[in-house]
């Protein structure tokens, strides 16, 4: 949920009969928990609250504690006297328990005695809301916090990060634990917000499920939970066709490596027959390279035509290696408008060879009746969608999917998929060890297998990438694009398995 969303449903449970200091002695009791938990024996705990509710929590978190007999103490970012609200209460309770309220000295809030006990420090300065870049005191002591070196456990989020988008416009915590409350925002699972958070845990403070329902919020966390469908298991009366046929179409003879990874990661995800429409000079290239996988040498424009037309054919995937002349642009309208209607994945040349005519491209995917899958990574995003590209990553994709009727895959470690519809789901659980050449190739290809088995575009997409990223766990450090290949159905059973 967005910062706003939150907001919201904090005010329809207050409105439902549960006061707002209720809802912040919950979370501050949850940050106590897990302070307690994190601290070592004998440790002492340093609480950091700042104007705001993020500093209520941490008023409350710091009484707890206390009344279970760990050493606090506890500093207030600006004036005691101008904490408001439910803050107010909750600083009144820290003081009724002997607590005493001591500024925030940025220059000096962090003991340089080398013999002193190295506290666990509790960041409740600022929290998801915060849209602006710290400065002044408060940039100050996030820059001592970070030097420091000491475990930090940050309240909702670490003070100065943006909860809706993920950015770090200033200066921000590096926490080692971050504790959020009944929802993730997107500024735990998007960059890098979710390495500044550290390890995230989700606690309940009675935000009902309904409430949240309401509000309908739109972005998920990627995985099985979201998709509203298990990935697809073969009947046991299936045949190949049944399963799907995917198209895959080829570039030239020196570039057909891409194509290949992409139509053997099209048939391990699942679909029944996967074949590769090529030039003929490119078969000399294919064939001694593959066995299940068929190629379809295209001798003149009839075969092309024959292959658009036939009903057969469930999906079709092209770019991988394809080339940028207009030849290419050709074979990409005509799969856009192909009266056969297969479900379709742009993917690398099949976006660049349209960078200087976009409006070509975009304007025949708004007329198809299912949305194609485009796979950018971030370059070929800003070539085909230059003014979404300006904006944070969840905004991005869903403002490039709302302008070309399409299905976006922003690809990168925190990958977005996003709907025509709004829908977005935040991808994390890809590997640093995808960062390698032709791992998006297979990815266009997992789509495609997908999109073959009567997946919808959108969850055809969110399952392949979640998918290419449990491949490549399993293919570990070291790994090539083509070791994931042989991973895709570990993967696929392992999801399957729960």
């Amino acid at each position: 949920m967005t910062p706003a969303e939150m907001a919201e449903a904090d005010r329809r449970t207050m409105a439902a009969g549960v006061s707002g200091h209720e809802l912040m002695r919950r979370a501050g009791a949850a940050v106590a928990r897990a302070a307690a938990v994190m601290r070592s024996a004998g440790q002492p705990v340093l609480v950091l609250c700042g104007p705001g509710n993020n500093g209520g929590d941490g008023y409350v978190a710091a009484t707890l504690l206390k009344r279970w007999g760990i050493p606090v103490t506890l500093l207030c970012l600006g004036q005691p006297d101008q904490v408001r609200g439910d803050a107010a209460e909750a600083a009144a309770g820290w003081r009724a328990a002997g607590g005493t309220i001591a500024p925030l000295d940025p220059a000096s809030f962090i003991a340089n005695d080398r013999n002193a006990p190295r506290p666990l420090l509790v960041d409740a300065l600022f929290g998801a809301g915060l849209s602006r870049p710290l400065d002044g005191a408060a940039a100050a002591a996030v820059d001592r916090i970070n030097a420091s070196a000491l475990p930090v456990l940050a309240v909702d989020v670490p003070s100065g990060l943006e909860g809706a988008t993920g950015r770090a416009a200033g200066p921000v915590v590096r926490a080692t634990r971050t504790v959020t409350f009944a929802r993730l925002k997107p500024g735990h699972v998007l960059l890098p917000g979710r390495d500044l958070c550290g390890e995230t845990v989700l606690c309940d403070i009675g935000i009902g499920n309904e409430t949240i329902s309401d509000l309908q919020p739109k972005a998920r966390l990627n995985g099985p939970a979201a998709w509203g469908r298990g990935l697809p298991q073969p009947a046991r009366d299936t045949h190949k066709y049944a399963r799907g046929a995917v198209l895959a179409v080829s570039g030239p003879y020196h570039a057909t490596g891409a194509i290949r990874l992409a139509a053997e990661a099209a048939l391990r995800a699942g679909a029944g027959l996967v074949s590769i429409a090529c030039a003929p000079a490119a078969t000399a290239a294919l064939v001694p390279h593959l066995t299940a996988v068929m190629v379809r040498p295209l001798r003149d424009g009839a075969a092309w035509a024959d292959l658009l037309a036939d009903p057969r054919i469930a999906a079709a995937v092209i770019g991988p290696g394809a080339g940028l002349g207009e030849g290419v642009r050709h074979q990409v309208l005509d799969l856009v408008a192909a009266p056969a209607g297969p479900g379709l994945v742009l993917d690398a040349d099949a976006l660049s060879a349209f960078a200087g005519d976009r409006e070509r491209l975009l304007g025949a995917l708004r007329q198809r009746s299912s949305p194609a899958i485009l796979t950018p990574h971030a370059g070929e995003f800003r070539r085909l969608f230059p003014q979404a590209a300006a904006l944070d990553r969840l905004a991005a994709a869903r403002a490039a999917a709302r302008e070309a009727g399409a299905v976006v895959v922003l690809k990168g470690p925190d990958t977005v998929i996003a709907a025509p519809d709004g829908r977005a789901f935040v991808n994390a659980n890809a590997p640093a060890a995808l960062a390698t050449a032709g791992s998006g190739d297979v990815l266009a290809g997992l789509a495609a297998g997908l999109l073959a088995q009567a997946v919808a575009p959108f969850e055809a997409a969110a399952m392949a990438v979640h998918v290419h990223g449990a491949a490549g766990a399993l293919a570990g450090a070291g790994m090539t694009a083509e070791d994931l290949l042989p991973a895709v159905p570990r993967a696929l059973a392992r999801l399957a398995a729960g």
